[in-house]
């Protein structure tokens, strides 16, 4: 079992395998976008394969594809054949943008790769296009639904920004009212490769549940297990469901149980700190795996507590699209 400092069980493992990204969404990356990883720099799928099973070895059960954009890097596919075989690997997730994910829904619903995120700041088309810079509004709203027909377990993350999508925080409930689908709302944070930080976060987890609230009146507290990020909630008759994860203000790190590898190998204890560990050299330099798990456990001895402190170790910000989510 992965065990990190503080006495947290690490089984979550969020692997990005491609910085790449179709969109350029204005709270991820400037207009221009980023200086993406050569190919040559990512790891191989081979080396993603080797590394998701010592991760698994150590006890992580379950893996989160990420990216950038996942499905823009070819040899996707097969790669998530070969990981759904791998045995104590219990669930096999997906965050995309769901502009590339159509042609594939038949086979992860035959790999029962069904939970897939998709990330959506708005149900307007002319809002979606000016804050992710392009055109592909129709094209996810087709794949979201054809997903929610299959039976897919698709949850929507909407980044909330000040004087950009505020006024589709109530169509979100709305939608997720009439589908079996689950919204959440997320702080936005400093990510976007340009940013010093926020003076103040306008709206955070307490404004935006107060904005619900002054329109919905009966809203049920849902379950969560410790490590959720969001605090969830129902409508009363709604099929679907919505919570709000505090990216910015921090109130879940302490029951924090993932860790992160950037497409180049670079693991990320967390998300806030902009520390990184070279796995991509230990996959060369060891024949077996031995030498990389004793690199990702010692890794985890040095762990930052919460977010807070390991932004006050760290001078840098990536951009997002870099850090894998």
């Amino acid at each position: 079992m992965l065990v990190d400092n503080h006495g947290r069980k690490i089984n979550y493992l969020r692997l990005s395998v491609t910085d790449n990204c179709n969109l350029r969404c204005q709270y991820c990356m400037p207009e221009e976008g980023v200086a993406f990883a050569h190919k040559n720099e990512l790891l191989t799928w081979e080396e993603m394969w080797r590394l998701a099973k010592s991760f698994v070895d150590m006890g992580v059960n379950k893996i989160r594809i990420t990216g950038g954009e996942p499905f823009v890097r070819k040899g996707l596919m097969p790669f998530l054949e070969r990981l759904a075989e791998l045995p104590g690997l219990e669930e096999i997730s997906i965050t995309t943008n769901a502009t590339l994910i159509g042609k594939h829904i038949p086979l992860l619903k035959k790999l029962n790769i069904t939970s897939i995120n998709v990330s959506l700041d708005s149900l307007d088309k002319a809002r979606f296009n000016h804050i992710t810079r392009r055109d592909y509004f129709d094209t996810i709203m087709e794949n979201i639904h054809r997903m929610i027909d299959e039976g897919f377990n698709v949850k929507i993350n909407c980044v909330v920004m000040d004087r950009k999508n505020i006024d589709d925080i109530i169509p979100f409930i709305h939608f997720a009212h009439d589908h079996n689908i689950a919204v959440r709302f997320l702080e936005e944070m400093p990510f976007n490769g340009e940013s010093d930080g926020f003076q103040e976060l306008k709206w955070d987890h307490v404004a935006i549940m107060e904005h619900i609230k002054s329109e919905f009146s009966e809203l049920e507290r849902l379950p969560a297990p410790m490590s959720s990020t969001s605090v969830n909630y129902r409508l009363k008759g709604a099929k679907g469901s919505f919570g709000i994860i505090a990216s910015y203000s921090r109130t879940f790190c302490g029951t924090c149980n993932r860790v992160r590898v950037s497409a180049k190998g670079e693991m990320q204890t967390c998300l806030y700190s902009a520390e990184t560990i070279d796995l991509k050299s230990l996959l060369g330099n060891y024949k077996n795996a031995n030498g990389l798990k004793f690199g990702i456990q010692t890794a985890m001895q040095t762990r930052p507590k919460d977010g807070f402190e390991a932004e006050q170790q760290s001078l840098t910000k990536k951009s997002m699209t870099l850090i894998g989510g």
